[in-house]
């Protein structure tokens, strides 16, 4: 059975101070989280206190980001090991903002996957197509080719490690979601790709989140659908009572 993995990603938002006051009251309302995972990714400078305050609870942290080599000359770079040691189980990778903003690639994206997995960290490995991609009819071919070219490589017993987030580009940041049956039918063809790859017992097991503009008006009628296991979550983790909303979903 997979457990619904939620996920914050707040991206470059909150200080240290406004990170730990936001975990302090979350932790304090969260109650029982039986039957899902929950996991918070703040910015890098808030990774290290927050592992403190998140310490012995049921809420996981991970990175928004991760670089493929364990050390070197790399000017601004965080490793695996780093982030390993400041309490991360969890990184997300090929984020549209960071394909976008930062020249990820999915050579770079399956660069990181490799160097994540061989690090001990879960990877979050995020998909979607643009608004003209869909609109043109190839949003399944984008997303599979992405899904295939992250994945180059993975052996399958890599593969229990590794979640995968469906995050259509034009729903990201700009209140449009994927309507549920949109979201199930490219989340299904995902899995369906992973079965092409790996076979029906590792297409069964690995978790694929959706993501873009989930809130908690929408988040139930999303995560009623068969092959949707969760949620990576932008603006609306940045409130405690939206995230918590969301955390608590009505299955």
């Amino acid at each position: 059975m997979r457990i619904p993995l939620l996920a914050g990603n707040w991206k470059c938002n909150k200080t240290v101070g406004e990170g730990e006051a936001f975990v302090q009251e979350f932790l304090a309302q969260l109650g029982d989280t039986t039957g899902r995972e929950v996991l918070i990714c703040p910015p890098l400078t808030a990774l290290y206190p927050l592992d403190k305050l998140l310490a012995g609870s049921t809420v996981a942290l991970g990175a928004q980001d991760v670089f493929y080599e364990e050390s070197g000359a790399y000017t601004g770079a965080v490793s695996p090991p780093m982030l390993r040691d400041v309490g991360c189980t969890y990184t997300i990778i090929g984020h549209s903002e960071r394909r976008q903003y930062f020249g990820d690639t999915d050579e770079i994206v399956n660069k990181k996957m490799h160097a994540a997995l061989a690090g001990g960290l879960k990877p979050i490995m995020a998909v979607g197509e643009t608004k003209p991609q869909r609109d043109a009819g190839r949003a399944e071919d984008i997303v599979v080719a992405q899904v295939r070219a992250g994945l180059a490589g993975i052996p399958t017993e890599q593969m229990e490690q590794v979640v995968i987030a469906y995050e259509p580009i034009w729903a990201i940041g700009t209140g449009d979601t994927a309507t549920p049956d949109d979201a199930q039918a490219m989340h299904a063809t995902i899995r369906n790709t992973l079965n092409v790859l790996y076979g029906s017992a590792i297409a069964d097991a690995v978790r694929i989140q959706y993501g873009g503009s989930v809130k908690p008006d929408n988040v139930d009628e999303l995560m009623a659908c068969a092959d949707i296991d969760g949620a990576l979550v932008g603006g609306a983790s940045l409130k405690v009572e939206s995230f918590l909303r969301i955390v608590h979903f009505v299955e």
